[in-house]
């Protein structure tokens, strides 16, 4: 529980340094971009207003996830952090939908771009380096606490500045070397990135939605976990599905069928503790007792130690 605090404390916090850097660079683009009279850096401005927004939802689903279990919602409400992963990489498809119809546009409709000031660059390069320094701060604490979210959002900042990269690429090809249709290539590839890592991210966020599990890996350490307990034997039906950053187990084990019903729960309840103590991140944990030699029917769900590769 206090692991699983800190990072609520984390997503929360992340969020809101996204909200203000985003805020920031957004002014400033949207200030510049009238003054310079430069539409692209008026629209990359419009476009990091849309990252406050993005913030501000993160903020609100950190809220959402840290509510207290309901009549209506037993587990919590910690899969509210799946959903709004699964829209925000919806809003990457778009924008990089977007872009890659404006490059097939540019290709086929060669049309005559007027050179920004020399302000605008220097915005665009300033919107280069913080959205780097946010998206880097977003992926380390993403991975930190195994938040998809701010996973997601660090690679949507980073597919910002992939795109401020690109105009200022465009800018040397178009203006300097007198290619303008390596720009439109650069935009293209570029488009096609950004489509690809919001396809990534959404079938991410399926493994959660479809209470599946990101590391398969977790089984043999469930498994390995109960083979530490005296007593306890072929943990069998395992299953695990993610809530959030956090695990939910449920298993089968066998005891002595001689045993007492006290003692067969002291059992369960190192098994418990064995599984809590060498997995992180653990929400909850069901363990059914079964006594020895049981038949077991064809189950329909759950892992067995002969399904482990």
């Amino acid at each position: 529980m206090e692991q699983d605090n800190k990072s609520h404390q984390v997503l929360i916090r992340t969020s809101w340094i996204s909200a203000i850097g985003n805020l920031i660079l957004s002014v400033s683009k949207i200030v510049v971009g009238l003054l310079a009279g430069s539409l692209a850096v008026l629209g990359d401005g419009i476009d990091s207003a849309t990252d406050v927004v993005i913030s501000i939802v993160m903020i609100l689903t950190a809220y959402i996830v840290n509510r207290p279990p309901s009549t209506k919602y037993a587990y919590g409400y910690k899969k509210a952090e799946g959903i709004a992963t699964k829209i925000l990489s919806l809003i990457i498809l778009y924008a990089g939908v977007q872009m890659f119809i404006s490059s097939i546009k540019a290709m086929l409709f060669d049309t005559e771009r007027a050179l920004p000031g020399m302000l605008a660059i220097y915005v665009t390069l300033f919107s280069i380096i913080g959205k780097l320094l946010l998206a880097l701060y977003q992926y380390k604490k993403g991975k930190h606490i195994n938040s998809q979210l701010l996973i997601a959002n660090a690679i949507n900042m980073r597919n910002d500045v992939l795109i401020s990269v690109s105009v200022l690429i465009g800018l040397l090809f178009t203006f300097v070397f007198k290619m303008p249709l390596l720009d439109v290539i650069t935009g293209l590839l570029i488009s096609l990135f950004i489509i690809k890592s919001a396809v990534d991210i959404f079938m991410d966020s399926n493994v959660e939605l479809m209470d599946g599990v990101q590391n398969e890996g977790i089984y043999e350490e469930i498994f390995n976990a109960v083979e530490l307990v005296p007593g306890a034997s072929n943990a069998h039906r395992v299953r695990s599905r993610q809530i959030g950053n956090m695990y939910m187990i449920a298993l089968d084990i066998e005891v002595d069928g001689n045993l007492t019903l006290i003692q067969a729960h002291q059992i369960a309840n190192r098994v418990e503790d064995s599984i809590r103590d060498n997995i992180k991140n653990v929400y909850d944990i069901v363990v059914h007792v079964e006594p020895n030699g049981k038949d077991h029917p064809d189950e329909k769900f759950g892992i067995d130690k002969k399904m482990i590769k």
